[in-house]
């Protein structure tokens, strides 16, 4: 039985690509692609004419049996459209059904957009949470972060440029102080990183923004630990308790992030929603 390697391939620039999973790539006896005209450009910019099949989202299941047919043959590579296969892409399935099978799953490692987002953003990564795409709404966006307010690491996400501004907005009201990177068509010919707090990566955003984008948003050990007022405080419940999350959960977070007594912010938010 052949090996399934799980090859990383360029998220924009072809030099990227490693000599490894050149040798690779024209070495298997198959290549399972997320999108075979995708692929078969990069093969052609490389003179490579390995048979490829397609194998994504909405067939990944069907083809498992395809793929392991090839395997009998000889090795298999996986590749996705850009970056690391099974890193928020196909592959996951593939590779358990290898590691059920006795299949030697090998990677080939090589871009990766959230590392290669997090190594340029100048934020400590001693720890990150990488977390795949935002959600679409504003609220669901709202009751993600709320539950995150005391994340130490620092939390990358993949955004579309249809929704980044929204999003961006949306983060603000949660994190008004957080340092948020926004890197956007990374390794290609506009690569740019926009830095600061969400008000501030918003304001320097094209009113239509084009290209893949990585946010990253910064964790609450790397924040000043400065308290915030009580008002301040009272001011960052808001968003959580319009999402359902208990006033005496709300203020724990909210005490944690913001430095602040749990008790006196709880006496203080009490007081003032029963006024309002």
């Amino acid at each position: 039985m052949g090996i399934l390697y799980i090859v990383a391939t360029p998220i924009g620039n072809l030099e990227d690509i490693t000599l490894r999973a050149l040798r690779i790539l024209r070495e298997v006896v198959l290549i399972a692609a997320e999108d075979t005209r995708h692929t078969r450009h990069l093969l052609t910019h490389f003179d490579i004419h390995t048979p490829v099949t397609s194998y994504f989202e909405h067939n990944k299941l069907q083809k498992i049996e395809q793929i392991r047919a090839a395997l009998e043959r000889g090795d298999v590579a996986l590749v996705s459209d850009a970056g690391t296969p099974t890193i928020n892409d196909p592959g996951y399935e593939l590779v358990r059904f290898a590691v059920e099978q006795g299949i030697t799953v090998c990677p080939i490692p090589g871009p990766s957009s959230p590392i290669a987002a997090l190594s340029a953003a100048g934020l400590p990564a001693s720890t990150f949470l990488f977390m795949g795409y935002l959600p679409r709404k504003a609220k669901e966006i709202q009751k993600l972060l709320a539950g995150r307010c005391s994340e130490p690491a620092v939390m990358v996400f993949l955004e579309s440029p249809n929704r980044v501004r929204d999003s961006l907005a949306t983060i603000g009201e949660i994190f008004p102080d957080r340092r948020v990177v926004l890197g956007r068509e990374i390794t290609k010919k506009f690569e740019q990183f926009l830095r600061g707090s969400a008000a501030e990566v918003l304001k320097e955003l094209p009113e239509t923004p084009l290209g893949e984008m990585v946010l990253l948003i910064e964790g609450i050990e790397n924040q000043a630990r400065e308290p915030v007022t009580m008002q301040e405080a009272i001011n960052q419940l808001v968003p959580l308790l319009d999402n359902g999350i208990r006033l005496k959960d709300a203020v724990g977070q909210v005490a944690e992030n913001g430095n602040v007594n749990k008790k006196e912010l709880y006496a203080a938010a009490t007081k003032y929603f029963s006024e309002r």
